[in-house]
């Protein structure tokens, strides 16, 4: 029986926000820093003024997010912007994410590495268009936990009913995406109820706070419980002085455990070995746990080079086909019989584009066959076919050795996000229905 490693990440979340236009996201998130203390006087002085400078009488907390001047010219948020915050019980990485359908890149960027999803709905509109597309891309992408907060609770008189019925309709459609764990918190970012401090208006709400909720999920988890998968980023070798001898492998433990004595396979190549030593900021030890990042020494003297994976456990079979749940990044469209370069972690191969098999309709989720290409913010699945073999786990199973990016190998502009697999375990269907080397 497998025992829960602890170490400093469990007391850190990363989490990203999503919201619909005029939802009061921004507010949202500048109440969460403000009344959790999170913001410098400095700060608040700026926003205060600013707010007065506006002829407004109270500050605008959204100004403390909104921080690019052509956010604040347009009174929307148009890019991902990363908050760094801290309470007493936890830590935070907080990705503040647009919520205009042209920007759903951006929320595939910030949702990517989010173990928590905050969907904002505004209590007058509902589950509109947006939500739904929030949901299904933080479906996409496997987050594990969503939030719905049910915002201006304080427009609709406080109404219980109101909430209810719009968490139950999201509920479902969450479930419909495969997305089980759902917590709905009814608040009013304005007036800061059930964001850090509970409402004194909602007394029929009995859940946790915003806040409350964040300091608590749990994000504890025992990387035993997968494989281990440690791609090489540096081959140290000094071949010199009294070290001359030694040999080790360098990189980060992208998941699962990794102890002396454990029989490993190197991949491509399929060599198997076991570990015989590793060293962690110079200091020998027994064992190393994903994300730590150390020095891996092999029992066998193996060719091994940077893009290598030393894997442990049920293993990944090597392949040169490649099909994978990507969203198009880059203003320039991507075609069929596009050369590109795909990394995975630390391997970067040639890779052709065979096939764009569909593109997804991202807010009904039907699958429409026929597309020639993905234009920016596009959903689709894509055959790819590399120069080289890759050791790729499912997207669904391991979320950093089955997620890849496309890239331009012209100018390095990065292309394209992938997701090795499938979108969904179930997607509607609409009517529709050579190697490179």
């Amino acid at each position: 029986m497998s025992t829960t490693i602890e170490t400093s990440a469990t007391s850190l979340l990363r989490f990203a926000t999503a919201g619909s236009v005029d939802d009061g996201k921004s507010t949202l998130v500048g109440r969460l820093l403000h009344d959790s203390k999170s913001v410098l006087t400095d700060q608040l002085e700026a926003v205060e003024h600013a707010s007065r400078k506006r002829g407004q009488e109270t500050p605008d907390l959204a100004l403390l997010t909104d921080g690019l001047r052509a956010e604040r010219e347009q009174g929307i948020t148009i890019d991902v912007a990363y908050r760094y915050f801290a309470t007493a019980r936890r830590r935070f990485i907080l990705a503040d994410t647009p919520g205009h359908v042209q920007y759903t890149r951006n929320m595939v960027t910030g949702a990517s590495t989010a173990e928590l999803a905050v969907v904002l709905v505004d209590a007058r509109n509902g589950v509109v268009e947006q939500t739904r597309r929030h949901a299904a891309v933080a479906a996409l992408l496997r987050v594990p936990h969503v939030v719905l907060a049910v915002n201006k609770m304080d427009l609709v008189e406080y109404a219980e009913p109101v909430f209810a019925a719009i968490a139950k309709e999201f509920t479902a459609y969450a479930a419909s995406l495969g997305v089980t764990d759902v917590v709905a918190v009814p608040i009013s970012a304005l007036a800061g109820d059930n964001v850090v401090e509970p409402s004194a208006h909602m007394d029929w709400y009995g859940g946790p706070t915003l806040l409350e909720h964040l300091e608590t999920v749990s994000v504890t988890t025992d990387p035993s419980e997968q494989p281990a998968r440690f791609p090489v980023q540096y081959v140290i070798r000094p071949q010199s002085g009294e070290h001359r001898d030694y040999r080790g492998y360098a990189g980060q433990l992208a998941s699962g455990v990794l102890r002396v004595g454990d029989p490993v396979t190197v991949l491509p190549s399929g060599h198997t070995t076991t570990v015989a030593g590793i060293d962690a900021l110079g200091v020998e030890t027994d064992i190393a746990w994903a994300p730590q990042s150390v020095t891996v020494r092999l029992a066998e003297d193996i060719d091994i080079s940077r893009g290598d994976l030393i894997a442990a456990g049920a293993t990944p079979v090597p392949t040169k086909d490649v099909e994978a749940t990507v969203c198009h990044l880059s203003d320039r469209p991507l075609h069929v019989g596009a050369k590109v370069l795909l990394k995975h972690t630390t391997r970067t191969v040639r890779a052709l584009v065979k096939e764009i098999s569909y593109r997804i309709d991202i807010d009904t989720l039907e699958q429409r066959s026929g597309a020639e290409g993905l234009a920016v913010n596009e959903i689709g699945h894509v055959v790819l076919r590399t120069a080289e073999p890759l050791a790729l786990d499912s997207y669904s199973d391991n979320r950093r050795t089955g997620s890849f990016l496309l890239i331009d190998p012209a100018d390095g502009t990065t292309l394209t996000a992938g997701m090795v697999g499938e979108a969904f375990d179930t997607v509607r269907t609409d009517a529709d229905g050579e190697d490179w080397v």
